[in-house]
Formats: C-alpha cells, structure tokens, sequence
C-alpha cells in the first residue's frame, strides 16, 4: 500500500518536473535563437568561400572570449533575483535594484572589452595566426564589438524575466531578430538594396542592428507590460546600490571566469587548428558549431536550474533544492544522448547546411568536419552534464570553487593533452578535440561531486553575509 508520504513526495518531483519544463521550454527556444544568430553568420560567411569561413571563425572566437566573461558577470543577476524572490514571493524594491546594479556592470565591463576588442588583428598576430586571416578577422572584430553593450542589457533584462518565471517575451524578440540580423547581415555582405558590399565587416553591422534590435524590443514590453512595469527597472537608474553592486561581482566574476575558461579553451582549439592548416579550422568551426547548437538546449535547462534552485534555496527548502537540481540534470544528460546519436548516425544531415557536398573544393573539410563530429558526440553527455552542474551550483550561489574546477579541468587537462595529441601523435585535429572531451569530462565530474556534498559543505542553507547586507540595505 503506497503511504501518503510517498505520494506526496512522487507529486512534488512531478511538480517540479512541470515548473521546471515551463521555464525551461522558452529558455532554451530563447538559448537556440541566440545560437541561431550565430549560426546565420557563419552560414552567411561559408558563402563567401573557406578563407571567409576561417577568417570569422578567428574572429568570432576570439570575440567570444571577450563576451563571455560579461555573459557570465551579468548571468549573477539571475540567482540574485531568484533567491530573493524565494525569499519574499513579490518583492519588488530589491529586485529593481538588483536590475539596475547589472544594466551598471554592463556599461562598466563593456568599456574595457571594447578597449582589448580593437586590437584584435595585433592579438591574433602575436599568437602566430597567419596574417591574412588575421587582418580579415581584426576587420571583422572591429565591427563585431559594438553589439556587446546592448546585448549584455538585453541578457539583464532576460534574467529578469526567468528569474519572474516570464521567459516568453525573452523568446519572442530573440525569434525576430534571427530575420532581422539575417536580412541586414546579408545585405550590408553583398550590398543588396544599394548598400556597400562589406563582406565580413557588413556581418558584423548585422549583428549590431540585431542586438540593439533585442535590448529596445525587450525593454519596450518590460516598460509597457502591466505585470513587469510595477518593478520601474529604469527608474532612478544613476542611484547606486554600492552593496548589491558587490555582491554582483561576487558571484558574477567567478561565472565570467568559469565561462572564459571553457569558451578560451575552445579558442586555443581554434588557433591551434590554425597552426594546422585551413581546412582544418574551417572544419573545426562547422562542426564545432553544430556541437554549440546541440549544447543550445542543456545550456537553456542550466539557465532555468539555476532559477528555480535559487527560488528554493531563498525559501530554504532543501529538498526543493534537491528536486529541482536532479530534474533539470535528468533533462539535459537526457537530450544530450539525442543529439550524440545524431551526430554518430546521419552526420551528413548536419553538415550540409553549412557546405556544398557536391562542390569538391568542399571534400577535405567536409571529411574532416565529420571526424571532428564522431568525437563531438562522445563528449556530449559530459558537455550537458556540466553545463546543467554549473547552473545547479550557480542557484546556490556556489561560484567560486567551480571556477577552480573550470581552470583546472579546462587548462589542466583538456588544453595540454590536446596539444599533446595533435603535434606529438598524428591524430593533429582530432588530438585536440580528444583533448577538449577530456577536460569536458574532468569538469562535468568535479561539478557533480560538489553538488552531492552540498549539504555536508553547508550550500543550501548559509546565506552568505554579504547577500544579506546587500538585501538588508
């Protein structure tokens, strides 16, 4: 006979299992849309040819090693927003100002990245990448940097909205703006409609117009919205909260720099398969972008983890903790062994959205792309494993010792044996992504282990003193 606590201990787990797919369901529509913009460019770039193709994938990679260090400062807002709203179910004053204190991190963080962003071509130069593709990709960077404030401002206002559990409208202008950055990137490319024909600078306008395109549509609904504009995110925007302001650092510069660790280890990859050969960075950026589009979906599951972990550990509720942290785990592990079986099993589906099979320049890199894709499906269940790890501890507030993991799973292990294997063996190009499944795997494991010891290490009930002064002031 099934006793009532077991009953009601199976409805709490289904509960869970709904919230957790009706927040989790828009972000990650919300994470492939973002992804989606990615990808349009480097469609767009593999129509110009395989020397465009590496010349943005240089690029963009290192961009993005920039970027993510403010995506992950800026992520802090939402375990913030969460705990709190956990704590006090409408509060409304403190999370106005948890608000206002990242759209102040956007701005401080941009200034700096910007500063670093314009010498691209010197950076690249410096590491040994060759010169042609190098100034292309500099050219490039120049355009592309300009996109980073209003896209960090609009991922602040799209944490607000998942911390609310309102994700939709998030997901509703990231979908327009797929079309938007599109069309514009297109036309400024090949110069449609009597504009000047860019190239890869035109891609990057495109991506400027979208991005702003996302912060104003966003910030529209929030100050129209009956149910968002009570919180007057915008309102008395030069008053400090010098407290908050900290504790957003606090817990955002360890994401930034967890973030910066895997993303720049992918960019080694990167310029390492530049040292190799074109064909093979080429090859690399198609299928590493498959396997970031694949990733799409654990890392939108991490974003809703961390908000409904973060809800239950305001509330103190360890076992809602507990019950939240497992079924978005289940999730992601789960989708990633879908998208592993595809990559093993009908690759060439996933690469002929990117090139011509029936053009022969396209063969090498083709054959390459679609060994690169049998090791990217191994790794896999590790990538979605640490990806929903990292945003259970993040709900806890738990940034700093998952950075030591990150620095020492990603540079320790996975960077070193790459280039083991690619320039002492001759695997070349599938060393380093052997290389880069390893360091996956290090880190998925240590993540795990932290979240199984969370109650002995005293993770789910310590508020920390410094969330207290800034929720307290």
């Amino acid at each position: 006979m099934i006793s009532r606590e077991s009953t009601f201990e199976r409805a709490a787990w289904l509960a869970e299992l709904r919230a957790t797919l009706a927040l989790g369901w828009p972000l990650v529509l919300a994470t492939i849309a973002q992804n989606a913009l990615i990808t349009s460019d480097v469609i767009l770039m593999g129509w110009m040819g395989s020397e465009a193709l590496a010349a943005g994938a240089l690029g963009t990679n290192l961009y993005f090693a920039f970027l993510i260090f403010g995506i992950g400062l800026i992520n802090a807002t939402s375990p913030m927003i969460a705990e709190e709203l956990g704590r006090k179910r409408h509060s409304v004053r403190e999370v106005r100002r948890t608000v206002r204190q990242g759209l102040w991190a956007c701005v401080t963080v941009a200034v700096p990245i910007w500063i670093v962003a314009w010498n691209g071509e010197r950076i690249l130069l410096a590491i040994g990448q060759e010169p042609g593709l190098a100034h292309s990709a500099g050219q490039y960077i120049r355009a592309l940097q300009w996109s980073l404030l209003p896209f960090l401002l609009f991922l602040v206002l799209r944490s607000f909205l998942a911390a609310l559990e309102r994700p939709g409208w998030a997901l509703f202008i990231g979908l327009l703006a797929i079309p938007v950055n599109f069309g514009a990137a297109y036309a400024l490319m090949v110069g449609s409609f009597g504009l000047p024909a860019l190239g890869l600078i035109g891609v990057g306008i495109g991506t400027i117009i979208s991005s702003t395109f996302m912060f104003l549509g966003l910030a529209l609904v929030i100050v129209l919205h009956p149910r968002f504009r009570r919180y007057h995110v915008f309102g008395r925007f030069w008053r400090a909260d010098w407290p908050r302001y900290r504790t957003l650092w606090r817990i955002g510069l360890p994401i930034g720099l967890t973030l910066m660790f895997e993303v720049t280890i992918f960019n080694a990859a990167a310029m390492l398969m530049g040292r190799i050969g074109a064909s093979e960075l080429a090859a690399h950026a198609v299928a590493l972008q498959i396997a970031s589009f694949c990733f799409s979906v654990p890392l939108g599951i991490g974003q809703a983890v961390t908000v409904r972990v973060g809800r239950a550990y305001g509330a103190q509720d360890a076992g809602g903790v507990t019950r939240a942290g497992w079924t978005s785990f289940a999730l992601g592990t789960g989708f990633m062994v879908i998208t592993a079986s595809l990559m093993l099993f009908a690759p060439h589906l996933l690469l002929g959205v990117f090139l011509d099979a029936n053009d022969p320049r396209n063969a090498l890199v083709i054959d390459l792309a679609r060994t690169f894709l049998v090791v990217a499906a191994i790794f896999q269940l590790v990538d979605g494993a640490q990806a929903v790890g990292a945003g259970m501890l993040r709900g806890l507030q738990d940034t700093r010792v998952p950075m030591i993991y990150a620095a020492l799973g990603y540079w320790g292990v996975g960077l070193p044996l790459g280039t083991i294997l690619a320039f002492g063996t001759s695997l070349r190009g599938v060393g380093i992504w052997i290389g880069l499944a390893s360091g996956l795997a290090v880190v998925a494991c240590l993540m795990l282990w932290r979240w199984l010891r969370r109650d002995r290490l005293g993770l789910v009930t310590a508020v920390p003193p410094d969330v207290q002064e800034a929720f307290a002031s």
